[in-house]
């Protein structure tokens, strides 16, 4: 007697494209965790991007921290790369805590190792001592 095959529901996700100017609408067929195709994508970076995205998503997060004794009283910060989107509560949680003594330059390490990623926290601009 043969078995009965059950078959697997395929999901379709859209998203519209960021990895390029252009914006492409795309689809994203999914059995299970598994990408099953990519449609609507003009370029490479569209498929990588859609890829990426129903797989395992990840975004630069940015912020504000405190300064001690500059000419502003917060630096503008972002992730040095990109960290997973389940982790992003976790790194504003741990970066609401964080106060920096002056001077700042661009680029500095404020926080290395944000919410156990590997990734560090560095300033996007220069803060001067007062």
């Amino acid at each position: 007697m043969e078995a009965l095959k059950v078959e697997e529901k395929l999901d379709n996700i859209e998203l519209v494209c960021i990895g390029c100017p252009l914006g492409c609408n795309l689809s994203v067929q999914l059995r299970g965790a598994e990408v099953i195709d990519i449609n609507g994508n003009t370029c490479k970076k569209g498929a990588e991007y859609a890829r990426k995205e129903v797989t395992n998503p990840t975004r630069i997060v940015t912020s504000l921290v405190r300064v001690k004794n500059g000419n502003m009283a917060v630096v503008s910060v972002k992730t040095k790369e990109d960290i997973p989107k389940s982790k992003i509560d976790d790194c504003v949680k741990e970066l609401k805590n964080i106060e920096v003594e002056a001077p700042i330059k661009i680029g500095d390490v404020i926080l290395s190792n944000i919410a156990k990623t590997g990734i560090d926290v560095i300033a996007t601009r220069n803060i001067y001592k007062r």
